[in-house]
């Protein structure tokens, strides 16, 4: 398995277009910067929003485009045959991808944490916990569309792959506000029904606190902790499913 990652790593880190992806991250990060200047007031909550704003982009973009074709090339270029014809189990297969793919995200993010953390001191931006906890729950967040493209990538095209994550990932982020819209109507289906959908579907708008930095609301740690046992339980679900339905898949020459 842990092989599997490390090859997956290097593979990634080779990649162009990752390369692309970051680059105008980074420089997106920058123009920040820009707007921060041209604002007449609240610099600091712009350069925040819109530097965290960008990390998560350009992470959703990598996640969406590169990790569609993580298993589509292994199993095209039917190189997916010779690993799996070693004593390699399909589960850590599908593991070793999925840390491999978690590893260059991870550093992705580590560079564009780097970079965003440079602008906020240029900009005198408050430096504070909630700041970098915003970004740990954005790439707890990118783990989780990576896991549910992963998911799809075993049963269907890319392409399909791509659609459906975007399909999931508007409709988790939709879940709270159609449960608070549900409770202010007292629209018992619309409530029943977006309790149905947050089981079925991640709750990404509890991942996101960035909203809350520069506001006077308080965090309490244990929402955030039970967000991010949340988190990595749907995870581990969604990992399981995906290992379930590539050990069932044919292969054929």
């Amino acid at each position: 398995m842990f092989n599997i990652a490390l090859n997956t790593f290097r593979e990634l880190a080779r990649n162009k277009i990752l390369y692309m992806i970051v680059f105008f991250g980074i420089a997106l990060i920058g123009f920040s910067l820009v707007l921060a200047s041209l604002s007449l007031g609240q610099s600091d909550k712009i350069v925040a929003d819109f530097g965290l704003a960008m990390v998560e982009i350009f992470g959703i973009i990598s996640v969406i485009f590169i990790g569609s074709q993580l298993l589509f090339r292994e199993i095209e270029g039917k190189t997916v045959y010779l690993i799996l014809s070693k004593p390699v189990k399909r589960r850590d297969f599908i593991l070793g991808k999925f840390l491999g793919f978690s590893a260059i995200l991870l550093l992705i993010i580590l560079i564009q944490s780097i970079i965003s953390t440079v602008v906020f001191l240029v900009a005198k931006t408050p430096l504070s916990f909630l700041l970098f906890a915003s970004i740990g729950f954005i790439y707890l967040k990118l783990l989780l569309v990576f896991a549910i493209i992963l998911f799809f990538s075993t049963f269907i095209s890319p392409l399909l792959s791509i659609l459906l994550v975007m399909g999931v990932y508007i409709i988790s982020h939709s879940i709270t506000t159609m449960t608070a819209m549900a409770e202010r109507s007292h629209n018992l289906l619309l409530y029943y029904f977006s309790k149905v959908l947050m089981v079925i579907f991640p709750n990404f708008e509890a991942l996101n606190i960035k909203s809350f930095i520069g506001s006077p609301i308080t965090i309490a740690p244990s929402f955030m902790a039970i967000n991010v046992v949340h988190a990595f339980l749907y995870l581990a679900v969604i990992l399981t499913f995906t290992v379930l339905i590539f050990n069932r898949k044919t292969f054929e020459n």
